[in-house]
């Protein structure tokens, strides 16, 4: 029997790691600790909610006191936190709030695990996942592995490569049982629609303008949110304490031809005329800082763990569309009210 705490389990890549964690270690009690921000919603879990090993707690990181008291309380034996601001765009718009949840509230973790496991640190583990962001931006050619240097270009990327040094610190200092994970970008069901992919299927469906950043020429390397679950699990349990791994898809696109693939599929499945989605492509100005390349290497994972992608692209991409059609009560309710004007200010444009 262990109890692990999630952070951040109602959001979207947290959900899909309670509901794995909860189905595949019955004889584990998982506690779900979120705030519940405009990404938090637990309709995404509502297949697991009864479980009987399953159990959400409501409280905000950076109060260090409740944070204190919680482990006080529940004598956690692990801790795989996802508890993030994740949103590049927010990030630029009000940094302080990335400031204090990733840096600030990570820290609180760090403080009460610490004094929590200070007599028995043996079968702990402190998981940390992170982005390859905090790697900064590549060129044409190469690929981030898992010692490139830190070179974070934005405030949300600042404030993870903050939180991933003082990781690493209190593992170095205070001997923390601690491992990392830097993972690209994912994809798939239960994303708030902030984010590229279910930006565009939402706005595709709508007839509305669908922005896209400078040329779109900016390739990022997506992932599919159940493997990289998957991967957060075998890391978890038998990745190397005090190690780092890079978890990617090696599914390498650019923004405009990922709009493109977006508009064509949505097309089909829709009964559209072909080609009638992409006019709907609206060219915004380019966000500030913009890197223009991510693009993981995952073999210290592949080889070293066993673990690599289950899907090819275009199979998750046509899953993820399709569930995103299924599902438009939820895709309405998530995008209501606050999302509709920030967007509505962000991109210029009535999305």
């Amino acid at each position: 029997m262990k109890k692990i705490l999630i952070t951040g389990g109602a959001g979207f890549i947290g959900s899909h790691l309670v509901r794995l964690m909860v189905n595949k270690y019955p004889n584990y009690e998982i506690v779900n600790l979120d705030t519940l921000t405009y990404a938090g919603n637990l309709e995404n879990l509502k297949d697991i909610e009864n479980a009987s090993n399953y159990r959400f707690v409501k409280g905000d990181i950076t109060n260090h006191c409740f944070v204190d008291e919680l482990f006080k309380k529940e004598s956690f034996d692990g801790v795989m936190h996802l508890a993030a601001e994740s949103h590049v765009d927010r990030s630029i718009a009000s940094p302080m709030q990335f400031i204090m949840t990733n840096i600030i509230g990570t820290v609180h973790l760090l403080n009460a695990a610490r004094e929590s496991w200070k007599d028995k640190i043996e079968g702990k583990c402190f998981y940390h996942i992170s982005t390859d962001e905090v790697y900064g931006s590549l060129g044409n050619e190469g690929y981030f592995v898992e010692d490139t240097s830190y070179d974070p270009r934005s405030p949300y990327s600042a404030s993870k490569a903050s939180s991933d040094h003082l990781v690493r610190a209190y593992h170095h200092t205070y001997n923390l049982p601690i491992v990392i994970s830097n993972c690209s970008n994912n994809y798939g069901s239960f994303q708030f629609p902030e984010k590229l992919i279910p930006l565009m299927i939402n706005n595709i469906k709508q007839e509305k303008p669908l922005p896209v950043y400078g040329k779109g020429d900016n390739v990022r390397d997506w992932l599919w949110v159940e493997d990289h679950v998957k991967a957060i699990d075998v890391i978890y349990h038998n990745g190397k304490i005090g190690e780092t791994y890079n978890i990617g898809g090696d599914n390498e696109w650019t923004n405009l031809d990922l709009v493109h693939a977006l508009c064509d599929i949505m097309d089909e499945k829709l009964n559209k005329p072909s080609g009638s989605s992409r006019n709907l492509i609206t060219f915004v100005e380019d966000r500030k800082g913009h890197d223009h390349r991510y693009a993981i290497d995952a073999r210290k994972l592949k080889l070293g763990l066993g673990w690599k992608p289950s899907l090819q692209f275009d199979e998750g991409l046509d899953k993820t569309i399709d569930w995103y059609l299924q599902n438009t009560e939820w895709l309405e309710n998530v995008t209501s009210g606050a999302y509709q004007d920030y967007y509505k200010e962000q991109y210029k444009v009535n999305v």
